[in-house]
């Protein structure tokens, strides 16, 4: 018996995405192959444990699958070690975490108000309820990262653990710089590359895999694969650590925090979507592609700053930025559901040095990922941060009605991949 409540609601997003302009950074579309192997039967099939090493029987073809997945995304990175197996990036951070260090030690990491994530120290997620953790931020200045002041925070806390990575922040961040702290403290590095692997495989941004001891990532943001998580390493996944009273290689204790430590079976489905994703990722067009976005998103910055618009840190050096809204007495979450209504999605985004709660917000973030891979070019990036500005800027309902109608007819012109 066909669900049609379910099938029609699919449906009706199906039509929403196509008739909308996605600028959320850590969104993507990805390919027709990818959707089908996680849709295919393979969410049938449970697969606790590891290729040769499971749990239940019937696992042979599961096996192979998460093979190719291991050693492709072990091709892609450069990376010595990979677990594919993580349901999410916060799942892959959690059990990267606790490969590292135990409860109650403690976590240095990137404000979440000034571009952190809430995997990174949050007192309202694991990582600040079972750590100790303290904060880096961005200059008020400038904006960035201040290496000089990360060292000296880092030589005051003496954290266990040090994670670089960011959520909202535009500018590239130096991993050996980071390395380098934390080896002055005698911590170690974990570097979340969520946001940023696209490039990073591509070639646009610093590498972690040889400079962190374990590096995690998403697959769906500028990866372009399912969602999901994975966890990294180089040079180090050797290296013996103390893992619950016990010596163990770095890359055996982050199995065993994955499964059994946080997870149970494995998404199969997923991993094989994965495979998908790291293959893509290896062709030479995939290249191309992040070469587009970061193209798109700086064309849609600058038009923001020729209109008189602050953006945060004063540009972009990846595939998204902030806009400040104080000039337009307008919040993020305001401006969010506004551009909403005009088909234009994107979020709401604390900006550093916020006086407004996160909920509120002084800012949008804004993404070129998921328009890019639609196949806009940076004269269509242009005109989509022509619609923002002006529906931003409209006076009246009439204006925001025909915006609307504007857009729908621009984005329909381009393909779902």
């Amino acid at each position: 018996m066909r669900d049609d409540q379910i099938f029609n609601l699919i449906e009706k997003e199906k039509l929403r995405e196509k008739e909308h302009i996605e600028l959320i950074a850590s969104e993507n579309f990805t390919s027709l192959e990818i959707r089908q192997a996680v849709g295919s039967i393979l969410t049938n099939k449970y697969a606790e444990g590891y290729p040769l090493n499971r749990y239940y029987g019937g696992c042979s073809f599961i096996d192979e699958i998460e093979a190719l997945a291991i050693s492709r995304a072990k091709e892609l990175f450069g990376a010595e070690y990979a677990n594919v197996q993580p349901h999410s990036g916060s799942q892959a951070n959690m059990a990267a975490i606790m490969a590292l260090i135990n409860p109650g030690d403690r976590i240095l990491g990137m404000q979440l108000s000034h571009g952190g994530h809430l995997t990174h120290g949050s007192r309202v997620n694991f990582s600040g309820i079972f750590f100790n953790t303290y904060f880096y931020g961005v200059s008020r200045d400038s904006e960035m990262i201040d290496y000089d002041e990360v060292l000296k925070i880092a030589r005051d806390c003496r954290p266990n653990l040090i994670i670089a990575g960011a959520s909202s922040y535009s500018r590239e961040i130096d991993f050996k710089k980071f390395r380098e702290i934390a080896d002055d403290v005698s911590a170690y590095l974990l570097c979340d590359i969520a946001h940023i692997s696209g490039l990073i495989v591509a070639g646009f941004h610093n590498s972690s895999i040889d400079v962190a001891h374990l590096t995690t990532s998403t697959t769906h943001k500028t990866l372009r694969g399912p969602r999901g998580g994975i966890i990294l390493s180089g040079k180090d996944f050797n290296k013996l650590v103390n893992f619950n009273g016990k010596e163990k290689t770095l890359s055996n204790a982050v199995n065993s925090t994955v499964f059994p430590g946080t997870q149970g079976g494995p998404l199969v489905h997923v991993i094989a979507g994965k495979a998908i994703a790291f293959r893509e990722a290896l062709q030479e067009n995939f290249k191309e592609y992040i070469a587009n976005v970061i193209k798109n998103t700086k064309v849609m910055a600058e038009y923001f700053k020729s209109e008189g618009f602050r953006i945060v840190s004063g540009g972009t050096d990846n595939h998204l930025f902030l806009v400040d809204l104080s000039s337009l007495d307008l919040t993020g979450a305001e401006a969010e559901k506004l551009l909403e209504s005009v088909n234009i999605t994107l979020n709401k985004n604390a900006i550093p040095f916020d006086k407004k709660s996160p909920s509120v917000a002084s800012g949008i973030r804004i993404g070129g990922a998921a328009i890019t891979s639609r196949g806009l070019n940076e004269n269509d990036s242009l005109n989509v941060a022509k619609f923002i500005v002006r529906a931003l800027k409209a006076k009246s309902d009439i204006e925001l009605k025909q915006i609307k109608k504007e857009v729908v007819r621009f984005i329909r012109d381009f393909d779902m991949p």
